[in-house]
Formats: structure tokens, C-alpha cells, sequence
């Protein structure tokens, strides 16, 4: 599944969601994760509902985000694109949050991560079920 971290780095989750520019994105497996890109959004700071469409739809594809903070309507604008936010709060590693994913994936994970790594497995980037 591809997960998406917003970092000014690569290597912490240090940006709120609002104000990231980047996001890394990777394929996160039971047993083996790789880099995938680094998806860049360019959006006006004047048009703040624009700025949380735009990343939304740069994030299309992925399973969830990781983002140190993210407000109600942003979280929204990704839940209803099937894209799981999760703030972490404080700055976090991202090889740290692919490690605890790959250990839950390999374990029983959560029926709503059950339910995203199906709906992944059975539709493309669109939400359309493979036929």
C-alpha cells in the first residue's frame, strides 16, 4: 500500500498538513517497503481551501498520510478520497512509522486497515474496481 509522509526532510515527519509542500511516498509491505517519489504540491497560500484540494489530490493513490497536525475540513478532503490521515504530533520518523506498519501488516492489523489494503488490492488510482 502507498503511504504518504508530509516532510521537509525525508527522513522525519515534521510538517503540519496545511503547510507541507512535499510528501514522500512509499510502498509499505509486510516485509519489505521501498521509496516510491516525492510528490511536490504547489499551491496559493491565498486560497487555503484551494491549498487542501490541491495536496488531496496529490495524494491520490494513497492508502493514509502522516502529517504532524491536520484540521477537521483537511481531514475530511482525504477521508472522502479514501486516504486515511494520522497525525503523529510530534516530529517522527519515517523509517520508525514504516517499521510499526510493516509489523502490523505482518501481525492482524485493524479491520479499517484491512479494508484500505483490500480496496488497494481490488481497485486502480481512481477508486475503480479492476475488471
Amino acid at each position: 500500500m502507498k503511504v504518504a509522509f508530509a516532510t521537509s526532510t525525508g527522513v522525519a515527519v515534521d510538517l503540519n498538513f496545511r503547510s507541507a509542500r512535499d510528501f514522500t511516498v512509499w510502498n509499505i509491505e509486510p516485509g519489505e517497503s521501498c521509496y516510491v517519489t516525492t510528490v511536490t504540491v504547489d499551491a496559493s497560500p491565498d486560497d487555503p481551501e484551494g491549498s487542501i484540494i490541491a495536496r488531496a489530490d496529490a495524494l491520490a493513490g494513497c492508502t493514509m498520510v502522516f502529517t504532524r497536525e491536520i484540521n477537521g475540513p483537511a481531514a475530511a478532503k482525504l477521508v472522502a478520497r479514501s486516504i486515511q490521515p494520522l497525525k503523529t504530533g510530534d516530529e517522527s520518523s519515517v523509517e520508525g512509522i514504516i517499521g510499526k506498519l510493516e509489523k502490523v501488516l505482518r501481525g492482524t492489523p485493524p479491520p479499517w486497515l484491512k479494508k484500505m489494503r483490500i480496496r488497494d488490492t481490488l481497485c486502480d488510482e481512481d477508486g475503480h474496481v479492476w475488471r
